[in-house]
């Protein structure tokens, strides 16, 4: 018989939902926000894939810096260490003080405490007014890791994240040969053709064999 979740923590957000922090058992945790399941540590694929696939390339750069929006349960964050070398610089914007606290606390175990690594830096802000106060070229990576992703929906042109004005200023954010790597629950064609509109090249991963299957969109800044 499966263990009872129990709520460890929880909090009213700005748009008045309550985000909790739950726990069954060693490891399995789970993030939820009203009735919707944010994040369970059970089923990481994607996120880990996100982190990886977002890094590729950079464990042979000098001093790389990178970019990362949303923090969750920091299984994304982990990946993104594991492969940068240990003079790289990682910003994580969360929006939520009380899950960077979680990730310090009993979400440390998941990842092998990520948020205290030396080599991170969790600001308490909103990604898209990092990347729109960022100088040119500052980040060999932006990696974004957010609970609603591109949809079909997305405006087109105006919506913060996905939109072609937003993916612009990502774009000019990166330096050049960059990467820019989203988190979606499904794949997006739309979103795809306004990143390569945007000087990109695209590439759209489903991580895993089985089940049901995210999508990783990597776009890597043309020179």
């Amino acid at each position: 018989m499966a263990l009872p979740w129990k709520t460890l923590d929880q909090f009213l957000t700005e748009n008045g939902e309550t985000l909790e922090l739950r726990q069954r058992g060693a490891g399995d945790f789970l993030i939820t926000i009203g009735t919707q399941i944010l994040m369970n540590s059970k089923a990481q694929r994607s996120e880990i894939a996100l982190g990886k696939l977002g890094c590729q390339g950079l464990q042979q750069h000098p001093a790389p810096k990178v970019l990362v929006g949303g923090l969750g349960m920091a299984i994304t964050l982990r990946a993104v260490l594991d492969q940068l070398p240990a003079a790289a610089t990682v910003v994580v914007a969360e929006m939520n003080p009380i899950v960077h606290n979680w990730c310090l606390g009993p979400l440390a175990e998941l990842t092998a405490a990520a948020t205290a690594d030396p080599r991170v830096e969790v600001v308490i802000a909103d990604v898209t007014e990092l990347i729109r106060q960022s100088p040119g070229a500052s980040f060999d990576a932006v990696i974004l890791d957010l609970y609603r992703g591109p949809h079909p929906r997305t405006d087109h042109r105006n919506d913060p994240l996905y939109g072609s004005c937003a993916i612009e200023r990502a774009r000019n954010s990166l330096k050049s040969g960059g990467t820019l790597a989203v988190w979606g629950e499904n794949p997006d064609t739309a979103f795809e053709q306004r990143l390569a509109a945007a000087g990109f090249s695209v590439r759209v991963e489903r991580p895993g064999k089985g089940g049901y299957r995210h999508a990783v969109w990597v776009a890597q800044k043309k020179g």
